[in-house]
């Protein structure tokens, strides 16, 4: 079993560190805000005090945090991630963030004599409570090769798909698609009701049809009864889609469904729902349409 630390214990994070307590492996875990930590904290996992402290002590060293803000700040200055490696550790951020600061980050971990993989999820709470949630991993192929075993506990397919800011550029080529589908089942299940269909039978064909990809079968059901606790609310996927449209422009890709549905997220933002998972676009667009809640 391997000494694994764990920085960022929100609702995707807390999932992985279970995981991996549940499959024998030692866990110290930080996060800024300690009282989130307390049920890992029962559940077996021990506590360090800084980004430093944590990376000092495991031989695998994970973060999972929000932004390419909080990514930075967790691992610069002298109490940050880079202070506390060293030589042979092996750190693997799963967060979605800018690929350019992916890459630079990982150029100061190799100044450690440290690797650094770069290794988002696909998938949701659900997905991750089932075991199927699949990892794009970028970096050193050895590296890749020492984590595979540690990276299945947490989620079963693990694809490596190059060099470092590699995996981050392919999960956010991924994640653009969640919002459009959404927004896309959105307007669906509004043209219906208008037209005279119940909401509640519009979606379950909708959910039965050949549009139903795993994310609307999870995530429609959320037109009718919103989560108590975003899975993923809007400000973190307006994130997602604004690092692809200023990808797309450096690549001189249009991105015409991701730049209306990044408006569209906007728009959510601007009536009060940015805290909510960003389902609520059917909300935003029923009102824009005149549907009553």
């Amino acid at each position: 079993m391997a000494k694994v630390s764990f920085i960022g214990l929100g609702v995707m994070g807390s999932g992985m560190v279970r995981r991996l307590l549940a499959a024998g492996h030692e866990v110290t875990g930080y996060n800024r805000t300690e009282a989130k930590a307390q049920p890992l904290l029962e559940a077996g996992m021990k506590w360090a005090e800084s980004p430093c402290a944590v990376a000092r002590g495991g031989d695998f060293l994970f973060t999972m945090v929000s932004n390419t803000d909080a990514l930075h700040a967790v691992s610069s200055g002298p109490n940050g991630i880079v202070a506390g490696l060293s030589a042979g550790k092996i750190y693997i951020d799963m967060s979605t963030v800018s690929p350019a600061a992916s890459r630079e980050l990982a150029a100061a971990v190799a100044s450690k004599g440290a690797a650094m993989l770069d290794a988002p999820v696909s998938g949701s709470i659900s997905t991750m409570e089932e075991g199927k949630l699949s990892i794009m991993v970028g970096g050193d192929r050895a590296a890749y090769e020492k984590s595979l075993p540690i990276l299945q506990v947490i989620g079963p397919k693990v694809t490596h798909v190059g060099a470092n800011g590699l995996a981050v550029s392919m999960k956010i080529a991924t994640n653009l698609s969640l919002a459009v589908q959404m927004l896309a089942l959105s307007e669906g299940v509004l043209l219906a009701e208008k037209s005279g269909i119940a909401r509640e039978t519009a979606l379950e064909v909708l959910l039965n049809s050949v549009i139903a990809s795993p994310m609307v079968k999870y995530r429609g059901p959320f037109i009718l009864k919103m989560p108590d606790e975003a899975w993923f609310d809007i400000n973190m996927m307006q994130k997602d889609l604004l690092l692809a449209l200023e990808m797309g422009r450096k690549l001189d890709v249009p991105l015409p469904t991701t730049a209306i549905t990044n408006e569209l997220l906007t728009t959510a933002r601007a009536m009060g729902f940015e805290k909510q998972d960003f389902a609520v676009l059917f909300q935003a667009l029923a009102r824009m349409a005149g549907v009553k809640k």
